[in-house]
């Protein structure tokens, strides 16, 4: 760990806890920061509260106070999910001009290992976890952490130089990283989302390019050429520039004549990619870029991409039953989404869907049913898909649970099918959320087997 004294008798406000605020606190303790700590859930409700009063922490609690601010601080660490413009106590503290900074910042500065920073409106996750067994296949003894799960502050804390940490960040977390530089950035796309959190579209865009704004002509920045809104944003850095693109020959990752290219190097051919569908295949790019660039070995990266599933509930390959694959996208919780995993595969797909039913058209579904061998459905909404699928003559299924519906799913497929579990629903009907709907699909069909 890099010990900075910039931190030491600095009066600090972390806001918000849960895993990152409770790093965020204790790593600026150990630096010597005064330290306190508010949290808007009241303390009798809020054990991470008590945990860091237990351990000798200030922390306030019910509610975010401007008398907070009469403390003078001289910065804050906000957790990212709290708005900037929807807080009093931060748009005050804006207008005094308060440093407000995210965790991943602290992370960044404390940390002895470069970092490869992975952004993007969709498949952040899945590229920073292709990215991560890429190097590690390639013994580059990477480290993961940001947005995916692990703690950013607690990673970099144990870090050692000959080490990389890869890391997914969102928006939020980069509207409040000033300092932050990756030796490698990646940005996947940028489209319109989070808007209920940002000021304007053009605020959430620019938060994304943040992550390039500090890069020298000694970094990298891959990027997809085929993304207006990044292709002018690139202009903004001094990065060395790589793009991917799926659908043109560029000097860096591209498609060509069903293979994977780098420059003119073929990597892979896409048959041989586990990996399906073009949002995929856009992800796969991005990855193979950062790996070759940062040194990965060739045969690393074609073995992952042979072996690697997915991204757990995300089109996820579960496996293969007597010539039939298994895929859970139980993060499908729309329409849209499951269009998506729908694009994935040529068919013939048994798709199972249902869920909580929030009243959403479901009549995008009815161009992909040239796809759909049949529907089996469940849960809240399974009446209204039957009525569509009776509308548009597709056969249909109707079952209370998943069980009976994998199951059902199970006895119609034969070799060549593809089950895919792609609910279009929210999982609240029957489940606490659709990592746990996931993860019974996956073990209803673990027991088929």
């Amino acid at each position: 760990m890099n010990k900075i004294n910039s931190y030491v008798n600095k009066r600090v406000l972390v806001m918000g806890l849960a895993k990152s605020g409770k790093a965020a606190a204790r790593m600026l303790k150990e630096l010597n920061a005064e330290v306190v700590i508010n949290d808007r859930t009241p303390l009798s409700e809020n054990e991470d509260a008590k945990e860091m009063v237990a351990e000798g922490f200030e922390v306030i609690t019910g509610g975010h106070p401007l008398e907070l601010l009469d403390r003078d601080f001289d910065l804050i660490v906000k957790n990212p999910g709290i708005p900037y413009l929807k807080v009093p106590l931060l748009k005050r503290a804006q207008e005094l001009k308060i440093p407000i900074i995210t965790e991943v910042e602290l992370a960044f500065e404390i940390c002895e290992a470069p970092f490869i920073g992975i952004t993007g409106t969709n498949g952040k996750t899945t590229t920073t976890t292709l990215i991560y067994e890429m190097l590690k296949e390639s013994t580059l003894n990477p480290l993961i952490a940001g947005n995916i799960g692990e703690v950013a502050t607690e990673v970099a804390k144990v870090a050692q130089a000959n080490q990389v940490l890869v890391t997914e960040l969102s928006s939020f977390q980069l509207m409040g990283m000033p300092l932050f530089r990756p030796r490698i950035s990646l940005l996947l796309n940028i489209t319109e989302a989070h808007l209920d959190y940002h000021l304007n579209l053009d605020e959430y865009r620019q938060a994304k390019l943040n992550l390039i704004k500090n890069q020298t002509s000694d970094d990298y920045c891959v990027y997809n050429s085929e993304d207006d809104v990044i292709v002018e944003g690139i202009k903004q850095t001094k990065a060395t520039c790589i793009p991917f693109s799926l659908s043109e020959k560029v000097e860096g990752a591209y498609i060509l004549e069903g293979a994977v290219y780098f420059k003119e190097e073929w990597i892979i051919d896409v048959k041989d990619i586990l990996l399906k569908g073009d949002h995929n295949l856009q992800d796969v790019l991005g990855a193979v870029a950062v790996s070759l660039l940062y040194g990965c070995d060739l045969e690393a990266i074609r073995t992952v991409l042979k072996r690697f599933a997915g991204v757990k509930h995300r089109l996820q390959f579960v496996g293969e039953i007597k010539g039939v694959k298994y895929y859970n996208n139980s993060k499908a919780t729309n329409i849209i989404a499951t269009q998506t995993a729908l694009k994935a595969f040529d068919g013939p797909i048994i798709l199972i869907a249902g869920g909580l039913d929030r009243g959403h058209d479901l009549s995008g579904l009815v161009p992909y049913f040239n796809k759909i061998k049949s529907i089996v459905t469940y849960g809240e909404t399974k009446h209204r898909f039957k009525a569509l699928a009776d509308e548009h003559l597709m056969p249909c299924t109707v079952y209370d649970h998943l069980d009976q519906a994998v199951e059902d799913a199970y006895e119609q497929a034969i070799a060549g099918d593809i089950v895919l579990f792609a609910p279009a629903c929210a999982s609240w009907d029957q489940y606490q959320n659709f990592e746990q709907r996931g993860d019974h699909f996956i073990g209803l069909v673990e027991g088929l087997k």
